[in-house]
């Protein structure tokens, strides 16, 4: 590599907003009950579901935009832009726990259904309501369908001495994250919740797939490429899809349950999503698998019109995903109050969706009139980059041929890098 080599500029891979997009779309249908418009989403066809995809990408992307800041600003620049990223997010949950319990309260309270109070866990705030704050500051204390944001808000302040040791040693930094994974899930270690129980989404274990979304952005295309294109592994995800589909569709459907061994059949239902159980790591691999096959970053398919609203709503992850938690109550509200008919159903899901789609290009629209939001960084990385870390920490290719393609933020060109800085600079990490 020539001693004045410099990254490319670079554009936003649409396929990751996509696919946030869906993610965020996929949770909101989730969140309300007996939706029958929530069976287009994966969780009912495999083990693992739209959370799997978001802690992924989260950790993908926010490692390309960390890197690139500890690599031409060094260690503590690099963590700097974390706990920015760490406080926004923080105070997000804040705002949004505060409106999310007054509306479940207000409605609670305007319709005279106390049971929505016990349903959505926030009964505590009536009756101890100094002590729930505070846990609720300290993330302890979540209401029903608040558990990922905390989890994100965890591993990314967490992740900024992981990146450094990934920038030297990453296979040894990805051991070592599979090896708490285990440990946590052999010793049963998790986080305590208020007031009492344990976190929902265990971060000991779902760490594993955020290090390994940062472990496959800095280590380069070009060490799993044979891999991705391999036939084999191929054939044999296909039959893990449709392994993971039955044991899936058997937890739904009692007569197809006892086609199965009751041993085959009690190991994946019910299935273990707190403690991220090998079988959904897996069951995502292999999904992600043929998302990187299927879909090259010069996919026609991204220009297409009907898929704008998805790729806005990843581009704005945030607000998406925090508008989806109030709507996804006020739809469940609306049914359960109401008619509770498949077009009611339809109805709703759609009314939300489209919210959430509004509030993505609002949010996109007044960002560029928010210069108090743009993170100046010098030389060739640009605008792009600055747009990338407000939008969720994400800065993507734009001439790559998978998924998984970045060869400009691989760990061997990174090591050169670093070489060329240490001479000529001598910029500390």
């Amino acid at each position: 590599m020539p001693a004045n080599a410099t990254l490319p500029i670079s554009g936003r891979d649409h396929r990751l907003d996509l696919f946030r997009g869906v993610a965020n779309w996929a949770i909101f249908l989730d969140h309300i009950p007996n939706n029958v418009v929530a069976w287009i989403t994966i969780r009912n066809y495999g083990f693992s579901d739209a959370a799997e995809l978001f802690i992924f990408m989260s950790g993908y992307m926010t490692s390309l935009v960390c890197a690139n800041i500890m690599r031409r600003r060094g260690f503590v620049a690099g963590t700097s832009w974390l706990m920015k990223r760490v406080w926004q997010l923080y105070v997000a949950h804040i705002f949004l726990f505060v409106l999310y319990a007054a509306v479940i309260g207000y409605i609670a309270q305007s319709y005279d259904n106390p049971a929505l109070i016990n349903e959505f866990n926030i009964a505590g705030l009536l009756s101890n309501p100094f002590d729930v704050l505070t846990q609720g500051l300290l993330l302890r204390f979540k209401p029903l369908n608040m558990d990922v944001l905390p989890l994100y808000i965890v591993l990314l302040a967490s992740i900024a001495p992981v990146l450094w040791l990934m920038l030297r040693l990453p296979d040894a930094t990805m051991l070592g994250s599979l090896y708490l994974y285990l440990a946590a899930r052999h010793f049963g270690w998790n986080l305590s919740a208020y007031p009492g129980g344990t976190w929902y989404f265990n971060p000991f274990t779902w760490q594993l797939l955020f290090v390994l979304g940062a472990w496959f952005a800095l280590s380069g295309v070009k060490r799993f490429r044979r891999l991705i294109t391999s036939p084999s592994l191929l054939y044999v995800g296909v039959v893990y899809l449709l392994f993971s589909f039955a044991m899936t569709m058997a937890g739904h459907i009692p007569n197809l349950a006892n086609e199965f061994p009751k041993w085959l059949f009690d190991a994946f239902n019910p299935n273990d999503k707190t403690d991220l159980a090998p079988y959904r790591v897996i069951h995502f691999a292999f999904i992600a698998l043929f998302a990187t096959r299927l879909l090259p970053v010069n996919w026609t398919g991204l220009q297409c019109r009907i898929l704008q609203p998805l790729i806005k709503c990843g581009e704005q992850s945030l607000h998406v995903f925090c508008s989806g938690i109030i709507l996804s109550f006020l739809a469940y509200f609306v049914l359960e109050s109401g008619s509770r008919t498949v077009w009611s159903q339809i109805f709703v899901s759609i009314a939300g969706l489209s919210m959430m789609t509004a509030i993505a290009y609002f949010a996109s629209w007044s960002k560029k009139f928010d210069k108090s939001q743009s993170l100046s960084l010098s030389g060739h990385f640009g605008r792009d980059a600055i747009d990338t870390a407000d939008r969720n920490d994400a800065e993507m290719p734009s001439k790559s041929q998978t998924w998984l393609e970045r060869t400009d933020l691989s760990y061997e060109r990174y090591k050169r890098w670093i070489g060329k800085d240490q001479q000529s600079q001598n910029v500390p990490l």
